[in-house]
């Protein structure tokens, strides 16, 4: 079963999270997507900018910038973050992760992700890094490739349902309903929107610990400083 993603303009959508619900339970799932995923801050980015899991997924943040990083969580749709300290949701946390100095290990840490939903990756101090987890409720989910395509092997026959979420897809698309026959089949699903090209990292003159990109300490941040530093980038 292939599903592949067009915009608006029938143009492919790479990075586009293909949910597939078969009717039938016949068989077990299988293992499509990583078990222990790291994401990248590095050159003020998230990379990859997209990640997808199953609940109960720990995935582990490190920062590969020689500056510090403070990556937040929190629902996609504005719920509002913990406060540093207390109990933390699996959607919704806060990270200090100091750059990372010259001949040791990237600094990083660990959060579980439990609940199915859209997980939005921020910075306080650089404004423009963007990221999102997916946490899937369903073991049948991949992200399309290069030509838009997600590529399930095996999906039980008969009828099932199929969610395509994307990031600019701010208003989310009616599951569409397939009937799954043996041999391959390859159906399309087509966004509202035209997604931006995500930009080339920009360059990193003076990338040395604290420099010019924004540093704090591991002390605890004042709720004035955030978003004090914006920067730009992609």
């Amino acid at each position: 079963m292939q599903i592949q993603v067009l915009d608006r303009e029938g143009k492919p959508v790479p990075d586009a999270v293909v949910v597939m619900y078969p009717g039938s339970t016949a068989g077990a799932a299988p293992s499509l997507l990583q078990a222990s995923p790291t994401i990248e801050q590095e050159r003020m980015r998230f990379v990859p900018a997209l990640t997808v899991v199953m609940p109960g997924t720990t995935v582990r943040f490190t920062n590969q910038d020689r500056w510090d990083h403070h990556v937040r969580g929190n629902p996609a749709g504005g719920a509002p973050v913990a406060a540093p300290g207390a109990a933390v949701a699996s959607t919704n946390f806060e990270l200090r992760l100091a750059g990372k100095a010259d001949g040791k290990p990237a600094n990083s840490a660990d959060v579980k992700l439990d609940t199915p939903g859209v997980v939005l990756l921020g910075c306080h101090l650089h404004g423009s890094m963007r990221g999102h987890v997916f946490v899937t409720d369903s073991a049948w989910t991949l992200k399309t490739d290069d030509n838009g395509i997600a590529r399930f092997a095996s999906v039980p026959e008969g009828a099932a349902q199929v969610r395509v979420w994307h990031a600019e897809q701010l208003v989310d698309l009616p599951r569409k309903a397939l009937n799954v026959v043996p041999g391959p089949v390859l159906d399309t699903v087509q966004l509202s929107v035209v997604p931006r090209v995500r930009r080339a990292p920009p360059p990193v003159p003076g990338n040395t610990p604290g420099g010019p990109m924004g540093a704090y300490s591991l002390a605890p941040v004042p709720a004035s400083t955030h978003g004090a530093h914006p920067h730009p980038g992609s």
